[in-house]
């Protein structure tokens, strides 16, 4: 069989369609159709459900990349390596949120060279979960995080840590609502329906609701408070974002400002609490959690470099929480 035919092949089947598959070849789309099409005469089964937006694997193609990929992807490493490793340098090509990923595996990462000697190249790219898992799938990363498992055999999840999510604001606003500054222990949320923080009504006392209250979150429809809602409280805020801005730590910087309340990943709010820049407003006994998984297509563990980028931030998960 043709390497060069299984080649394209597994390229198609990351990419999902023979035009994305082309453009990372660096072929025409008829001679990608032309390989596939030869490939599939030879084995005497299809290998792809042609529709209208890209293709879809049969059975037996999906049988055959899982088989075939990871030692198509060895070669690659061999070829691209040489044998002489201490000579050469590796690129790892990662990918994940951009808060996470410059906060947390970006110094993971950046030590690991440093520390083992070995030397390797570091490019990283920032995205939602399913561009960075159609990245990968596509052969653009080589490492992926992400907030989402991804489905089918042909990427790898490994669950790397949990964030903890917590509702903040400054301290204006955390006076406002009965969380007495930082030392106040904020709010407590046995107090539902007496006065305490509930879904339709903040604070003691007077009740504010939520709608009369700036939130400051990375989109309209308010993913983080609404999950936060949804854990705590079993509701929907009734609110709309005072301060939308696509990046949590703009989001942090803009909470600390008095611009309104916020849901934040502990991890990144965790010195802003310390100082007393913001105020974590409830202490619910189950925080609402949320797992991030690193993901690589599967069998590419088995080039060293993935592999240790891999372990490495497995080892430094350890010690975030």
């Amino acid at each position: 069989m043709d390497l060069a035919l299984l080649r394209t092949f597994v390229t198609v089947h990351r990419a999902g369609s023979f035009t994305r598959a082309a453009a990372l070849l660096g072929l025409s789309q008829p001679a990608v159709t032309s390989q596939i099409r030869t490939l599939e005469r030879q084995l005497g089964r299809p290998l792809f459900l042609r529709q209208a937006r890209g293709v879809t694997p049969t059975t037996i193609g999906d049988e055959l990349a899982h088989k075939a990929a990871p030692h198509l992807d060895a070669l690659v490493e061999v070829a691209e390596t040489g044998l002489d490793e201490e000579s050469s340098m590796r690129t790892l090509h990662l990918a994940g949120p951009p808060e996470f990923t410059a906060e947390r595996a970006l110094p993971a990462l950046t030590s690991l060279a440093g520390q083992d000697g070995h030397s390797y190249a570091l490019r990283a790219s920032f995205g939602t979960a399913d561009e960075v898992l159609e990245g990968l799938a596509s052969g653009h990363h080589d490492l992926t995080i992400a907030t989402a498992r991804p489905r089918g055999a042909l990427l790898t999840a490994t669950p790397l840590c949990d964030e903890e999510h917590v509702l903040i604001a400054g301290e204006r606003w955390a006076a406002r609502l009965g969380a007495g500054g930082p030392a106040g222990g904020g709010l407590d949320p046995d107090g539902l329906g007496r006065g305490g923080l509930d879904p339709g009504g903040l604070g003691r006392g007077e009740a504010l609701p939520l709608e009369n209250l700036p939130v400051v979150e990375v989109h309209e429809t308010l993913p983080f408070v609404s999950r936060y809602w949804a854990a705590v409280f079993d509701a929907c805020p009734a609110a709309s974002g005072a301060v939308i801005v696509p990046d949590l730590r703009a989001v942090l910087a803009c909470t600390a400002s008095g611009a309104g309340l916020a849901v934040l990943p502990r991890y990144l709010c965790a010195d802003a609490l310390k100082r007393g820049d913001v105020v974590a407003l409830l202490e619910p006994p189950v925080p609402p959690l949320r797992t991030y998984f690193l993901v690589v297509r599967t069998g590419t563990l088995a080039m060293p470099h993935i592999a240790r980028a891999h372990e490495w931030l497995l080892r430094a998960a350890a010690e975030w929480s």
